[in-house]
């Protein structure tokens, strides 16, 4: 009777353990998760930690990387602007003397700096070039058309220059009858004009835009003039002339209006003024029939030339005109030439002149230049026996064609080529430069 009731209890008793055993496991099972958990979450921001200091470190490298490729850019453009105020001091003009346009002057320095330089710019890419340096690359343009001599700047341009011109003439001197019959003269004549000048000439930048230049020429002429007259036979009398002397000394001044920013052109105004140093055509000794037996090497008149020049860059051609009006000076001759023959003041005629054409580089060393330029020369009056006669105007038109070969830092080698298409033109200009710089 005493066991039964103690069954229940025990039972009771044993439960009860169990719920104490469980509520007391419970806590350490669970500080057990945390501690597992804690010890993931460190080995996660230790590995979050390792990966940021790489590429914190990567960062720096690139940093020092692109650092140093600076650097190296602004090298390139300092040896950039060199080359380039190398090539406008020689005109590689041009004025002259006008070309993409923007290609790398020369090789890269074989530094091991360059070495390094990848296929492609790194960072910010550099300014494009400005629109005076674009027009300074081109050196084939005409001479006085090019941008102007860097400051401090000294340049020597001996030039050599070689003219051919050939006319002829059939005159007839008599009366038509009936067509195809004619009583009285005929004439016909033959006249090869060449002429050698080499001249010495020295260009000074006073300022980037402000330069001074002289020139001094020295003249080689032969012509060769034969005339046929037809009566009741035919005469010939061949007739060779030779002179050298000095020419026409100059003196001239160009200064740069603009800088050519924000898409405009570059101007540059010019001021030149010719001496009348060389022989000139009244100078020379005359026969009795007033044939001169001499050949003038100036023209005998001082003159003056005032000019506007536009150079327009358009990749990748630099586009180039101008227009100026020579002013010559009258004079007094006060001569007799020949027998009967007095000459009194002369009034050469004033001359207008305009240009226009394209320079093209190349290359980094040669460049090459296509124009037209167009003389127009009002009438000379001369007082004769104390009556003034008026001669005819002329209209002189070139086809220009310049090559520019630059031989190193400080010399250009430039050869210029005209073809007359007008009757009053000479029939072949050739022209071979040499500017070197200092």
């Amino acid at each position: 009777m005493t066991t039964a009731p103690s069954r229940p209890l025990h039972r009771l008793a044993i439960i009860g353990a169990a719920i104490v055993t469980l509520v007391a496991a419970s806590p350490a099972r669970a500080q057990e998760d945390i501690s597992k958990k804690l010890e993931r979450i460190e080995a996660l921001l230790v590995d979050q930690s390792s990966r940021l200091t790489a590429q914190e470190r990567q960062l720096a490298e690139q940093a020092a990387l692109i650092q140093q490729q600076d650097m190296e850019l602004r090298a390139l453009r300092a040896t950039r602007d060199e080359d380039l105020a190398e090539i406008r001091a020689g005109r590689a003009a041009a004025p002259q003397q006008a070309a993409p346009l923007n290609p790398p002057l020369g090789p890269a320095p074989t530094t091991s700096a360059s070495a390094q330089m990848p296929p492609r710019p790194v960072g910010e890419a550099p300014p494009p070039a400005s629109t005076e340096q674009k027009a300074r690359e081109v050196a084939a343009i005409p001479e006085r058309l090019g941008v102007l001599t860097p400051s401090g700047r000294f340049v020597f341009d001996p030039t050599v220059e070689y003219v051919r011109s050939g006319t002829n003439r059939l005159t007839f001197r008599g009366v038509e009858i009936v067509p195809g019959i004619n009583l009285g003269l005929i004439e016909a004549g033959d006249a090869d004009r060449d002429s050698v000048v080499g001249t010495l000439a020295a260009r000074y930048g006073l300022t980037n835009r402000l330069e001074v230049e002289a020139r001094v020429p020295y003249v080689y002429r032969h012509d060769r003039i034969t005339t046929v007259a037809a009566a009741d036979r035919a005469v010939t009398r061949t007739m060779e002339l030779d002179a050298n002397d000095i020419g026409d000394i100059e003196v001239s001044g160009r200064y740069q209006l603009n800088s050519g920013d924000n898409g405009w052109p570059i101007f540059v105004t010019g001021l030149r003024v010719k001496s009348d140093t060389g022989v000139g055509p009244y100078d020379v000794d005359f026969d009795r029939f007033a044939v001169a037996r001499g050949l003038a090497t100036g023209s005998g008149f001082w003159a003056t030339e005032l000019g506007l020049t536009m150079l327009y860059p358009s990749d990748p051609a630099v586009i180039y005109g101008g227009v100026s009006y020579l002013h010559n000076f009258a004079g007094n001759v006060d001569k007799a030439v020949g027998n009967n023959i007095f000459v009194g003041e002369v009034d050469p005629g004033d001359g207008i002149n305009a240009s226009i054409g394209f320079g093209l580089a190349l290359n980094p060393k040669f460049s090459v230049s296509f124009g037209y330029s167009h003389h127009y020369i009002f009438p000379t009056d001369t007082e004769i026996n104390n009556t003034t006669q008026s001669s005819n105007s002329l209209s002189i038109g070139a086809l220009q064609m310049s090559l520019s070969y630059r031989l190193n830092r400080r010399i250009t080698l430039i050869n210029s080529f005209e073809f007359g298409v007008t009757s009053d033109a000479p029939d072949m200009r050739l022209t071979v430069r040499a500017p070197y710089a200092f």
